[in-house]
């Protein structure tokens, strides 16, 4: 199996609404954001797959240790030799996959936050930074666009964490800023013991609100002149808003089951959405 072959197993059997977003991209492009999006997987993975902390910790000193050895081109995993091809023909910033790193990290040291500040730190490195990889693989022209990206990444990981707070929960981990539990009244050891109570739908529509909020910002930044370029990027903002529709439309009952979209469905989002964006001329 080559480096590339394995990001794309990778990417494949994640079953990732990322995945579906690729599939409109040229051949360099796709194979330099599966190669981004198995790192992020490969990290992720090391902690979330990982019950001791010392043995992710572990895990995570060696992925900073290959993102050196990628970046002098010696790496030594099928990723980051995959990686290393994207380089080529990319300008990636090695000091933003050591920050997707440090993301990563944040889980083993932070099981709760307490306020929407410390959240937004975790959601820059753990998504936002991703974004501005991304920014760089698609291509743009205006400088604006990488501020679509920082809010765009935020947009994703808040719908993320607002999808996953049953199996967040169950991994003892809380997301939703303390003082934002407190102010409607949400135990923290009631969402831990996957209650969903009036006050935790009320939290839920409110954070409901603030990712909209990302989506509307980052839209409205994106100069008109970068939108075909950015399609992907337009392509997951559409399924994960689908996405979030549908949290909405059965009135936030993530603690009794995970919403996600049908693979026909994101299929077809990510099919409109390619087709609808138009060249800038």
């Amino acid at each position: 199996m080559t480096p590339d072959e394995y990001c794309q197993d990778k990417a494949a059997k994640s079953g990732s609404s990322f995945y579906y977003s690729f599939r409109f991209l040229p051949p360099v492009q796709r194979q330099a954001i599966i190669a981004l999006y198995a790192f992020c997987r490969e990290v992720d993975d090391a902690v979330d797959e990982t019950s001791d902390a010392t043995v992710a910790r572990a895990q995570l000193d060696w992925w900073r240790e290959e993102v050196q050895r990628t970046f002098k081109n010696e790496a030594t995993h099928p990723v980051g030799k995959a990686l290393q091809i994207a380089l080529e023909n990319f300008d990636l910033h090695e000091e933003y996959f050591v920050e997707i790193i440090d993301g990563m990290a944040m889980d083993l040291e932070q099981f709760s936050y307490a306020d929407f500040s410390q959240l937004a730190l975790y959601c820059h490195r753990a998504a936002s930074v991703v974004g501005l990889l991304s920014v760089e693989i698609f291509g743009y022209k205006d400088r604006k666009t990488l501020k679509y990206a920082e809010n765009l990444g935020m947009a994703l990981q808040l719908t993320n964490i607002i999808r996953d707070v049953r199996e967040d929960a169950q991994r003892g981990r809380i997301y939703l800023p303390l003082n934002e539990l407190e102010q409607f009244n949400v135990n923290p050891d009631d969402l831990l013991a996957l209650k969903s109570t009036p006050e935790f739908i009320e939290l839920l529509k409110f954070q409901t609100t603030r990712a909209k909020q990302y989506y509307q910002q980052a839209m409205e930044v994106l100069p008109t002149t970068d939108r075909y370029s950015q399609r992907t990027g337009l392509i997951m903002a559409a399924i994960y808003e689908a996405t979030l529709n549908e949290i909405e439309k059965d009135n936030f009952q993530v603690m009794k089951q995970r919403i996600s979209l049908t693979p026909l469905k994101k299929l077809w989002i990510a099919w409109r959405t390619a087709r609808h964006e138009k060249k800038f001329k």
